[in-house]
């Protein structure tokens, strides 16, 4: 199949199972890694389809993502069974392979890593993970401009930056940080000085 009957195909099935502003985000993820990956000489097709898919199991209560994960045997860290934000990645991996069809490993990993970031992230990881915050459907937050002309100029100060904000914001709200946005900090910091 081509990247437009593909994209098309899942265009139709994500707008049925996501509630609209979730799929306007998703368009907005998808189109901005499509262009970030244009920028930064990655595949287009797998950006343009890690964005689609990335939250396609933001649908799903965090109990039915729970046992989603037991019945598959996808490890659950104690943060993610208290944060329903996070676990939706790993099943997110999930549902593209067993309901959407895509078994290539980088965009998998791509939707893998899009909430929390690793340390060493590939390109496409850090485009996804990168275009999830700046998409143009996001609440602008202070210093987004900044953070939006870094993703373009240089992608690892920008994926620094960000990750430096969102450990910050959540030391702020004494909200817990997940031990792989910590790892990925750690790691990139050096490129935000």
């Amino acid at each position: 199949m081509r990247t437009i009957e593909i994209t098309q195909k899942l265009r139709k099935e994500l707008q049925k199972e996501l509630k609209p502003d979730r799929f306007d985000h998703t368009l907005g993820v998808a189109y901005t890694a499509a262009n970030m990956a244009f920028v930064h000489g990655a595949d287009v097709e797998k950006a343009l389809i890690a964005g689609m898919l990335h939250d396609c199991a933001k649908c799903l209560s965090h109990e039915e993502q729970i046992k989603i994960c037991e019945k598959n045997k996808i490890d659950i860290t104690d943060v993610e069974r208290r944060n329903h934000s996070l676990l939706h990645a790993k099943v997110g991996v999930y549902l593209a392979r067993t309901k959407y069809d895509v078994y290539d490993t980088e965009i998998l990993n791509a939707i893998r890593w899009h909430t929390t970031g690793k340390e060493d992230m590939s390109l496409l990881e850090k485009i996804v993970y990168i275009a999830d915050f700046i998409e143009p459907n996001r609440k602008p937050l202070e210093g987004m401009d900044e953070i939006r002309k870094e993703a373009f100029s240089d992608i690892d100060r920008c994926l620094a930056h960000i990750l430096h904000d969102s450990v910050q914001y959540l030391n702020t709200i004494g909200k817990e940080c997940d031990d792989a946005t910590m790892e990925a900090y750690e790691y990139y910091k050096k490129f935000y000085k």
